[in-house]
């Protein structure tokens, strides 16, 4: 008996076509997109980043001393090192005052608790002369070494509030500057009455209206928070309506009547406008004949 062996091959099919491989595709995240489509490198990114973290650092480690005061007490000592050397406020120059005692300001300023140079709060200083009524504005420098610069704006008085038995000099804008004994006064016109003073300027609009007149006004009268009585040098009373334009058209209308009548200076004690329709006028008590006794 014949063993037969037989012999098994493997062919390759022919026509089939080969498995591709499969090859691992990189993707791109969404950050490395940006990067590449901004106008700088990444080097560059990278550059600032950290310059950015050491930012972070740098704040983060002021703060903590800031907050544990360590910085304050930098600041004290380096102060007191300038001071020592010879920076500490030693002079002061004032400029701008007239009628305002110079030694008060002398006094606000050098009144600081710290009189190094770098010490001295400019702007506490500035808050304390505005407390006075004589200074309008303040103005605060340094000149090294050791000199401080005041730069005073005064207001100007132009009236003085009667109110409640004192006199105060008040400025255009009613602010009351100091008050005044009856033998200081000035030739200044009187506003007289509760709030005149708050409404000087009101009464200053309404006197424009009649600049003629306005020489002759020595005071007014503030009547129930509502109108205005004017005092004229030569003793009359002049009674003005209510409303700032009615006021100003009746002060108007007055001083034409007077420029063509004279109507000031001749003996009448009283002129009253209030009435749109007619004026009135009443003229000093006739004194009485004396009977001869026997």
């Amino acid at each position: 008996m014949t063993t037969t062996s037989v012999k098994r091959t493997n062919r390759k099919t022919k026509g089939k076509p080969r498995k591709a491989t499969k090859r691992k595709v990189n993707q791109v995240s969404i950050f490395d997109k940006m990067l590449r489509a901004m106008p700088i490198s990444e080097a560059q990114v990278q550059k600032g980043l950290t310059w950015g973290l050491v930012a972070v650092f740098l704040l983060g480690t002021y703060s903590v001393a800031y907050y544990s005061g360590i910085t304050e007490r930098v600041k004290t000592e380096v102060a007191a090192a300038v001071g020592r050397a010879g920076f500490e406020v030693k002079r002061v120059e004032v400029t701008g005052v007239n009628r305002l005692d110079e030694l008060k300001v002398y006094e606000i300023t050098l009144a600081q608790k710290d009189r190094s140079m770098l010490l001295v709060d400019i702007d506490d200083v500035r808050d304390d002369l505005l407390a006075n009524g004589w200074i309008k504005e303040a103005r605060i420098s340094r000149r090294l070494p050791d000199t401080l610069v005041v730069e005073i704006t005064e207001r100007e008085p132009v009236a003085v509030w009667q109110h409640q038995g004192k006199l105060s000099l008040i400025d255009k804008t009613g602010y009351p500057l100091e008050e005044i004994q009856k033998e200081e006064m000035p030739g200044l016109p009187v506003v007289v009455g509760k709030k005149a003073n708050a409404k000087f300027s009101q009464l200053d609009a309404l006197l424009n209206a009649a600049p003629a007149l306005r020489p002759m006004v020595t005071g007014a009268t503030w009547i129930g928070n509502r109108r205005w009585n004017l005092e004229f040098e030569s003793g009359e009373t002049l009674a003005l309506p209510e409303g700032q334009q009615t006021a100003s058209a009746a002060l108007l209308n007055f001083a034409r009547m007077d420029g063509v009548n004279r109507l000031l200076g001749r003996g009448i004690v009283h002129f009253d406008l209030r009435d749109a329709e007619r004026a009135y006028l009443r003229m000093p008590p006739k004194d009485e004949p004396v009977e001869p006794t026997s």
